[in-house]
């Protein structure tokens, strides 16, 4: 931001004099907007948030406190998705959050629809997500990566810079996807996957130890997926021995939560 008389202030918001801001946008306290930014008459930005230069939010856009929106990032603007008639729908982000360059948020297709973006999250440069999507905490999006429209991404989990993620698809908590996938199928929690379509490779080991997990976890879960991927068991069969025979587990209880509820079925 430049500074002294060539920057709009009112209170401490800050707003660059090439920068078009709509009367009706709501901006929090310490709020800045840089050079030839627009903001529209709905958006609502949380305190302390800082947006570049050259960016659009746009719609019925709403952002929580600190988050940073580099240049050229275009949010909220209408959903790409062809049964889009009208209506008012929403893109709600939470705090925290970083937000690269040319970045596109899309919000929810159908009028009361929304896509949701939790709390510190990392979308590196060009990543797509599109419309009645769910981001949950402290995922990467690398650059490049791109999202159809009704993906989750769960807790911690990371999607490789270039990938492509069908509709509907959920990448589990803290589940790694290598760059250039092609992820058709859901991706369970806690691990790797990569290749053109994705499977999965192993369990995310480096990761689970860097959030905690215990050794004993981390053990439970090698041994849940040798059985889910390489006992020849269907995955119901797999479940119900999982239920039966294993310890329990918190990370445990992760994986089976995502294994009884995906819709898709899961990549192997």
């Amino acid at each position: 931001m430049r500074s002294g008389s060539e920057v709009r202030s009112s209170g401490s918001v800050r707003i660059h004099p090439t920068a078009i801001v709509h009367p009706d946008a709501e901006l929090g306290e310490g709020v800045e907007i840089g050079p030839f930014s627009i903001v529209s008459g709905t958006v609502r930005i949380g305190p302390r948030t800082v947006v570049g230069a050259r960016v659009v939010i746009e719609g019925h856009t709403t952002l929580g406190e600190e988050n940073e929106i580099f240049t050229g990032a275009v949010i909220g603007s209408r959903t790409q998705d062809k049964k889009y008639e009208g209506g008012i729908s929403y893109l709600r982000i939470g705090d925290r959050n970083i937000i690269r360059e040319y970045v596109t948020l899309n919000p929810g297709t159908k009028d009361g629809t929304e896509t949701l973006i939790g709390h510190d999250n990392l979308l590196m440069a060009y990543c797509h997500v599109a419309h009645d999507c769910i981001i949950r905490n402290s995922t990467t999006l690398a650059n490049a990566a791109t999202l159809a429209g009704h993906v989750q991404v769960d807790d911690r989990a990371i999607v490789g810079g270039l990938s492509a993620v069908h509709q509907f698809v959920r990448i589990g908590k803290l589940a790694l996807i290598g760059g250039c996938t092609k992820v058709v199928q859901d991706v369970p929690p806690f691990v790797m996957a990569d290749g053109h379509p994705a499977r999965i490779y192993g369990v995310n080991m480096v990761g689970l130890e860097r959030a905690n997990y215990s050794k004993e976890d981390r053990n439970i879960l090698k041994k849940t997926y040798r059985l889910i991927l390489k006992s020849g068991l269907t995955l119901k069969k797999a479940i119900e021995k999982l239920d039966q025979e294993q310890p329990s587990s918190e990370a445990l209880a992760v994986v089976l939560e995502f294994l009884k509820t995906s819709q898709r079925g899961i990549c192997r």
